[in-house]
């Protein structure tokens, strides 16, 4: 196990979540069967843990499926990353990240400068941190919306 100084540890920040998307990744996490039990367990967790909003009522730059984020791991290089629903991930390398993945779930509900902590099952200590979040128009939504690519966050 893996010990860490309270310098290095960080509150969850609050993160908050629109209605219809918390169904949808709950009913995700619930019924896909090909994730492993603890990255399952950690997106159940951090939507149980989540303030859920009317989907009119979620801030322009909290991270939502359908957001281009750029976020740095600490430690790290940045990354720009479109953060969607795992049947939407393509296994060609593509800068796109499922929800259901570590990262994903941890980045689920937050915003710029939010700093995120989280230990996995093995004790591994993990930070990542939001520089930049960029949102799809509201009416286009995260599925019909086109790619505006990295460079967009």
């Amino acid at each position: 196990m893996t010990t860490i100084s309270l310098s290095e540890w960080t509150q969850s920040p609050d993160i908050v979540i629109g209605e219809e998307e918390h169904r949808r990744l709950t009913v995700a996490a619930l019924t896909d069967i090909g994730q492993s039990a603890e990255r399952m367990d950690f997106l159940l967790y951090e939507l149980d843990r989540a303030r859920i909003v009317k989907d009119g009522l979620l801030p322009a730059d909290v991270v939502r499926i359908g957001s281009v984020v750029r976020y740095r791991p600490i430690p790290g290089e940045e990354r720009t990353v479109k953060l969607v629903m795992p049947e939407h991930v393509d296994q060609t390398g593509s800068y796109r990240l499922s929800v259901t993945s570590t990262h994903g779930a941890a980045l689920l509900g937050l915003r710029p400068d939010h700093l995120m902590s989280w230990l996995d099952p093995d004790g591994t200590m993990h930070r990542l941190k939001v520089l930049k979040v960029a949102n799809p128009p509201a009416a286009a939504g995260p599925e019909t919306d086109p790619d505006p690519g990295p460079s967009a966050a």
